[in-house]
């Protein structure tokens, strides 16, 4: 649809209109209607765009495959690109600006392969990295891409904290995350910005990550640090009826979590993983952004790159998204 011949029929007929009311009303209908064209041209110009972008997710390890299998479940029809930066794993002892750096390296690296849009499905990365790249980094990328297509960087923590106001009766969470995590207060600061009566714990849990990934997290030795730090954060406060798994590798012994809940006298706390949470989440942000949704390819693929060793890689991933997988080699 062009604008220009509109415009000018609408200029043609503005002395008739003058006649009738005052300019400063024919002004306002004349820039309305322009707005109204506008909008209906990007929105065709969306209809017609070539879909040849992924969705990229990126953590520092494994975890991020929870929720990747979470999108994929609900959004089958999309291409996926997965990279885990293993080789420098794990990222929740290092320094807020060495996750910075490396974060950053991912999503540009992404963004080469034909991503638009970066899930940072690492908690870590989005405590310590996302704002910044969002702020930062984002606008400095767009404006260099000139007329190709935009591009940008979610995160977990945000779709997690905005569901909690609604869910918990007595207005006191628990957040069980790792080390890195819990040190940015990042679900603290968010959490009360969704909801200011919030009484908020955060217990760090430093062993399930390497129980986990060492496929030790079934055995009698996880058992006792599950016990420990579940204890822990309902002893700090017993009133805390709905526990957030801070870490994308926490949804492997979610079932754990909630029998020693049970045990200790606390059946009806509840307790949230990420994965649902940020796909229901996405699906709304494609719904509102046709700019994103409608480059995205729809082969309903997905590619498995690490920094590591790509057969451990695709040996551990099979324990988080319960399916054989073949990852490839990347250093960029």
């Amino acid at each position: 649809m062009h604008i220009a011949p509109i415009a000018c029929k609408v200029t043609k007929n503005f002395a008739n209109l003058q006649k009738i009311l005052p300019k400063s009303c024919i002004y306002r209908i004349f820039f309305v209607f322009l707005h109204q064209i506008m909008e209906q041209t990007v929105q065709q110009s969306c209809q017609f765009a070539e879909r040849n972008a992924r969705i990229g997710v990126f953590d520092s390890g494994f975890g991020g495959l929870t929720i990747l299998h979470a999108l994929r479940a609900a959004l089958p029809q999309y291409d996926y690109l997965y990279l885990g930066d293993n080789a420098r794993a794990p990222y929740g002892t290092r320094s807020f600006d060495c996750v910075y750096r490396y974060t950053l390296e991912a999503v540009r690296f992404l963004f080469t392969q034909g991503c638009n849009l970066v899930i940072l499905a690492c908690n870590t990365a989005s405590a310590k990295a996302l704002r910044t790249i969002q702020q930062q980094d984002l606008p400095l990328i767009n404006e260099k891409m000139a007329n190709a297509q935009m591009v940008n960087v979610l995160g977990v923590i945000r779709p997690t904290v905005e569901i909690v106001p609604s869910l918990t009766r007595t207005h006191h969470v628990g957040v069980l995350a790792t080390p890195g995590t819990v040190a940015s207060d990042s679900y603290r600061i968010e959490l009360l910005k969704q909801d200011d009566r919030l009484i908020v714990n955060q217990q760090a849990c430093p062993m399930w990550v390497p129980l986990i990934e060492n496929g030790e997290h079934l055995s009698d030795g996880a058992s006792y640090f599950v016990r420990k730090y579940v204890e822990q954060i309902m002893a700090r406060d017993p009133l805390i009826d709905t526990l957030l798994l801070g870490c994308t590798h926490y949804p492997l012994i979610r079932s754990q979590i909630t029998s020693v809940l049970r045990e200790i006298g606390a059946p009806s706390c509840r307790v949230l993983a990420q994965g649902d949470i940020v796909a229901r989440s996405l699906a709304d942000y494609l719904r509102r952004h046709p700019e994103y949704e409608n480059h995205l390819s729809l082969g309903a693929s997905c590619q498995f790159l690490t920094t590591d060793d790509a057969e451990r890689f695709a040996s551990a991933a099979a324990l988080f998204i319960r399916s054989a997988v073949t990852a490839t080699h990347v250093e960029y």
